[in-house]
């Protein structure tokens, strides 16, 4: 049970103004341009992203239509892994956090009447936690290259074949509580800047583009952020 921290996230304007539904640089006001620039630079001098993810791999022992079942007697439930990924021999789960810090200054901005700067700033600890699962993604995917297996496409609670009911599951598989990551009842992660994914380990496993992702999410018609309307 790996755990990662003080991972590099490499910020960039552009990324962060797509994140926040611009669609990047030159898309957005020149007001809404120059404080995201601010922003970003508040987040070393206040210390706000504290990015952390823990994972652990787990050998498969079963794959029916509707489930994988793991070694140690854990499952996922859902169809996506098994029509996505049949050929998957391990299957790896990964929360991923850059901490409550960021969160908390969102809410004083909020709080003290300067709600632009909190929506922005919000925007830019969502464009974060992306960064950073991809780092930690890429990160196994070499790991597992070491012993001649691909990593798949990660998938999250919440895509089709995969329900929403998982997170409380996927958290404990990966140990999230070792990174201060926990679901309250409701099943809103905390803190709410946190991610998690699962990743098939195989022989050949099935890989997409961001816009194949988009095609597969329920919420593109209508979605700010995907990659389809561009």
């Amino acid at each position: 049970m790996p755990v990662l921290q003080d991972i590099p996230i490499q910020l960039k304007k552009q990324e962060v103004l797509r994140r926040q539904g611009f669609g990047g640089t030159g898309k957005a006001r020149p007001e809404i341009e120059s404080l995201t620039g601010e922003l970003l630079k508040s987040l070393e001098t206040h210390h706000l992203l504290e990015p952390r993810a823990t994972y652990d791999i787990y050998p498969i022992v079963e794959i029916t239509s509707s489930l994988v079942r793991l070694e140690g007697g854990g499952q996922i439930n859902g169809s996506l892994i098994p029509t996505s990924f049949p050929e998957a021999i391990e299957l790896v789960t990964m929360v991923c956090t850059i901490g409550p810090r960021l969160e908390k200054r969102v809410t004083d901005y909020t709080q003290g009447h300067e709600t632009l700067k909190g929506i922005l700033l919000d925007g830019i600890g969502s464009a974060a936690v992306d960064i950073l699962a991809r780092e930690v993604y890429h990160s196994i995917s070499q790991e597992v290259a070491n012993r001649d297996f691909q990593a798949g496409s990660p998938v999250n609670p919440g895509m089709p074949g995969l329900p929403i009911t998982e997170q409380a599951n996927l958290l404990a598989l990966a140990h999230a509580g070792e990174i201060g990551v926990s679901l309250t009842q409701s099943g809103i992660m905390v803190p709410r800047k946190s991610t998690s994914i699962i990743t098939a380990i195989g022989g050949k496993m099935q890989t997409w583009s961001q816009a194949d992702i988009c095609r597969r999410c329920k919420l593109s018609a209508d979605c700010p952020y995907t990659v389809l309307k561009r």
